[in-house]
């Protein structure tokens, strides 16, 4: 009864002031019961720990409490998102459709109908001129649930049963379905609680993985095609917590892997596709710091990818029958100033993926005459990916996947022997967007340790005056070696078009300069990755393409960790933050091995009960050095049903915040109280949140 009596006063109070926030509506106030830790002889009091309990109906109340304020905060600006939501979604393309990808003679695709939330997944026997066989019809399935998503899918090798993983709360646990592509029917027995399927190629086994407690993919199972799951026997039990495992086909199907690994290492064990009842067999035992991954294209010979004295990969063949690494041979070497991102074996070229000075390099070897070649790009800042449209391993011809801050994703079909390319398709993007009105460029900006970090920006041309009076929002991730790629994204262009800049800081702890780049953004080096961030956004202060009383901050996951890390460092540098599901309280968290990922990530962020790495990590936890200053506005989000960052890791964040903030900007937390990590599922719901974020921003420069 309380809290429907505090949400009513916030709600009344906000709908006197269509002008801005009623000033008289006070953010909710969590009860303080400390909680005390004690480690390597320091003493850490945490006032908020009994919030990460969801089974307490008073932690259900104050994340209620918290919604209703964070929607009377922002109600003022309800027409301002509607507007916004309405270009967001006037650019989505309602009648996509992806480019087919041909596998054992049928096109396989996916598209959408009009004003449906989900995509119908779908396929053409032999040719695209074919009689469309709908293999999900998702919207009808999702229909009644908020969250719905198709995680994995795989067709039986006679092309009759079709494999797939659903979730439906968001929190990657997921229910394998199984269902009779001639006759439309389901299989009564499902299989929950997974994270992968592949079949043997006898098209009654299916291998799965199960998770544990804390939704690691620990266990392979064998399931024989409408038997009880209850009777499925263990194949491989990964027994150390650091270390996950997935599985994967081989590209020429005689072959299924088992896949453990950790951040730092890799071991893999594969199984005959041709006998189920075949038993795993290792490739190469885990080694420290070794990392490879293994396909078979044909022969005698698998094909890996490693790190084996090559920082940044180089691909290797071995023998079927001897696989170990002192049977490995070099057949693409190391590139001292490119990460070898992505292979693919044809019969007569070997194409290969690298990421160079921060961008993608294709390049072709051609196998019979030893001669290799480079695939040509134009602009400054760009993404191109490569992909093989068939599994015909006697192809001549790739896919690669073009676009920029500017130039929307466009498929070109490229000719390996001929170097002709032609435009397949290109993503439509509605509300009369004309590329040829923006600008995307590559800057550089030096780092405190005189390292130089690229920042891709966009922004429109006619607009912009590089005189410090734009807004500008400056996105990063910076963690797990993934790159953050200048990728083409239509919402951005609502900023763009309200004279924002849109910048991203290609930081530490991504890839994009190599595997070094990661490396020298991680564990011990961590800071790195904050810092990187902080000069990057002072450069563009100093350039005068922002001012810091109108820069925004944006990150998600291990981004918003980022957030947490530099309003603590330099919170005087930004007007605002948008912390997506950040993972804020490192410590506390990483010292419970009953959480997700925990185990997982000592090699990513370090082991506190090891002193050095605990007292490096305390230094610069965001939520154990919360200060008191004036911290810049705030707009956090957060899931309930979230495995990967909990919701009170955003919640307990925002209340020691505002405990601390010596300033009146808003701090403000959304949490869905339905969802995981990635939010809503649905197309257009999703846009929401995207739209409500966007008019935070622009409500704090009004």
């Amino acid at each position: 009864m309380r809290l429907s009596i505090f949400v009513c006063l916030i709600l009344l109070a906000s709908a006197c002031n269509s002008k801005g926030p009623d000033q008289n509506v006070k953010p909710p106030v969590a009860k303080k019961v400390a909680r005390t830790f004690t480690e390597h002889g320091n003493t850490r009091t945490d006032d908020y720990y009994w919030l990460s309990n969801p089974q307490d109906s008073a932690v259900i109340d104050h994340l209620k409490a918290e919604n209703a304020y964070e929607a009377a905060m922002m109600k003022h600006t309800e027409k301002l998102q509607k507007n916004i939501y309405d270009e967001l979604v006037n650019r989505i393309d309602q009648k996509y459709e992806s480019l087919p990808v041909m596998k054992n003679g049928y096109w396989y695709y996916s598209r959408f109908q009009e004003g449906k939330q989900y995509a119908m997944f779908c396929r053409k026997k032999t040719n695209m001129d074919a009689k469309e066989e709908v293999m999900l019809d998702v919207p009808a399935l999702a229909e009644g649930k908020q969250i719905f998503l198709v995680r994995g899918r795989d067709v039986s090798e006679d092309n009759n049963w079709l494999a797939y993983l659903v979730d439906t709360t968001g929190n990657r646990r997921c229910r394998i379905y199984f269902k009779n592509l001639n006759t439309g029917a389901f299989s009564s027995k499902t299989i929950p609680n997974t994270a992968a399927a592949v079949w043997a190629n006898d098209n009654k086994t299916v291998y799965y993985t199960l998770n544990d407690h804390t939704v690691r993919s620990y266990k392979v199972m064998r399931h024989t095609l409408g038997t009880d799951p209850g009777t499925d026997q263990p194949l491989y039990t990964e027994g150390d917590s650091t270390y996950s495992t997935y599985l994967y086909k081989s590209k020429d199907k005689r072959y299924i892997f088992i896949t453990s690994g950790s951040t730092t290492s890799t071991e893999i064990r594969y199984l005959d596709a041709n006998n189920p009842s075949a038993p795993p067999v290792l490739i190469q035992g885990r080694v420290k710091d070794l990392l490879y991954s293994a396909n078979a294209y044909e022969g005698n010979v698998f094909h890996i990818t490693t790190n084996k004295d090559a920082k940044n990969f180089k691909l290797v063949t071995t023998p079927i029958a001897t696989p170990g690494m002192q049977h490995w041979k070099d057949l693409i070497p190391h590139r001292d100033s490119a990460l070898l991102d992505e292979v693919e074996v044809l019969q007569n070229y070997i194409v290969t993926q690298y990421r160079s000075k921060g961008l993608n390099e294709i390049n072709v070897l051609n196998r019979k005459t030893n001669t290799s070649y480079k695939v040509d790009f134009g602009e400054e800042a760009y993404v191109a990916n490569m992909s093989v449209a068939t599994d015909a391993y006697n192809t001549d011809s790739i896919r690669y996947n073009y676009q920029s801050l500017t130039t929307p994703p466009t498929d070109y079909a490229f000719n390996l022997v001929t170097k002709e390319k032609k435009q397949l398709k290109q993503q439509k993007v509605g509300g009369g967007y004309d590329a040829s009105k923006y600008e995307t460029k590559r800057l550089w900006a030096k780092a405190t340790d005189g390292t130089m970090v690229p920042i891709s920006i966009v922004y429109k041309k006619n607009t912009f005056k590089k005189d410090g009076s734009s807004p500008l929002l400056l996105y990063a991730y910076g963690s797990y070696g993934a790159s953050t790629d200048p990728y083409f994204n239509s919402n951005v262009v609502s900023l763009l078009d309200r004279n924002f800049v849109y910048a991203i800081a290609h930081i530490r702890g991504g890839q994009e300069m190599g595997r070094y780049w990661y490396e020298d953004g991680k564990l011990m080096k961590k800071k790195n990755t904050f810092t990187d961030f902080i000069d990057c956004a002072q450069f563009l202060v100093n350039e005068k393409y922002t001012a810091s009383d109108k820069m925004f901050a944006q990150g998600g996951s291990a981004g918003g960790m980022l957030m947490g890390a530099v309003i603590n460092m330099k919170p005087d540098l930004f007007r605002g933050i948008i912390a997506q599901v950040p993972w804020m309280d490192v410590i506390t968290d990483s010292y419970n091995t009953d959480l997700p990922l925990v185990t997982l990530e000592y090699e990513e962020w370090g082991d506190p009960h090891d002193k050095e790495a605990y007292d490096y990590m305390l230094s610069w936890s965001p939520y154990d050095n919360v200060k008191k200053t004036n911290y810049p506005a705030i707009f956090a989000t957060g899931g309930l049903n979230d495995t990967q960052v909990p919701y009170f890791s955003p919640a307990k964040w925002v209340q020691k915040v505002r405990e601390n903030n010596t300033g009146t900007n808003p701090v403000l937390l959304k949490i869905n109280m339905g969802a995981g990590h990635g939010g809503e599922s649905g197309r257009f719901e999703r846009q929401k949140l995207i739209a409500e974020t966007y008019a935070f921003m622009l409500d704090q420069i009004r």
